[in-house]
């Protein structure tokens, strides 16, 4: 397998994989502890968090696919066997589609609820109790697909960087640019 150490997306596209992956682990372990907390304010705060950073998530997303399908820099195929590349994007493929799936429920769930995202403003309410629950219950569902598939994916780079040693999870890591030296000796004085 070739050594990919070298190449490296663009700074947008590694600063929206991995803005992607934070709020994608903190909605979700909001989404999974939020109806632990006691009811008052505390569990209110926590699901506007929740459905704001959601909403943020879905200009995230709209990023990411202008991006990627107008200036991102493309890399070659990380793998050369055509089997385990063939892997590797479908799996690329279903994180887009959970997570898009995941944010539509919750966006559309939100909407159902006529969700209140602070005291002076709510979201329209469009649906009824049993719209409510199948849209939290679908969202939830997608979202714990998306986490798995995540999960995967991540154990996936991980495998890449500590066993294979190819460089792959290298590409999407940011770039390191080495101070000069000039600057060092100024620093020391």
């Amino acid at each position: 397998m070739a050594n990919r150490s070298g190449e490296h997306y663009d700074s947008t596209t590694i600063g929206l994989h991995w803005v992607t992956a934070i709020m994608v682990v903190i909605l979700w372990g909001g989404g999974e502890v939020a109806d632990f907390v006691p009811k008052g304010g505390w569990r209110t705060n926590g699901w506007t968090l929740h459905v704001a950073l959601g909403f943020a998530l879905v200009t995230v997303l709209i990023w990411r696919f202008v991006w990627r399908f107008t200036g991102r820099r493309r890399l070659p195929a990380a793998d050369v066997n055509p089997t385990v590349h063939l892997v590797a994007e479908a799996s690329h493929y279903a994180l887009y589609a959970l997570l898009f799936m995941t944010l539509a429920f919750g966006v559309a769930d939100a909407f159902a609820r006529g969700f209140s995202l602070t005291d002076l403003s709510s979201l329209p309410k469009f649906g009824d109790k049993d719209a409510q629950t199948a849209l939290a219950l679908w969202h939830g569902v997608a979202s714990d697909l998306l986490i798995a598939v995540a999960f995967w994916h991540a154990a996936a780079a991980l495998a890449h960087h500590y066993i294979l040693q190819d460089g792959v999870l290298m590409r999407m890591a940011p770039e390191r640019h080495p101070v000069p030296e000039e600057r060092l000796e100024s620093t020391d004085a």
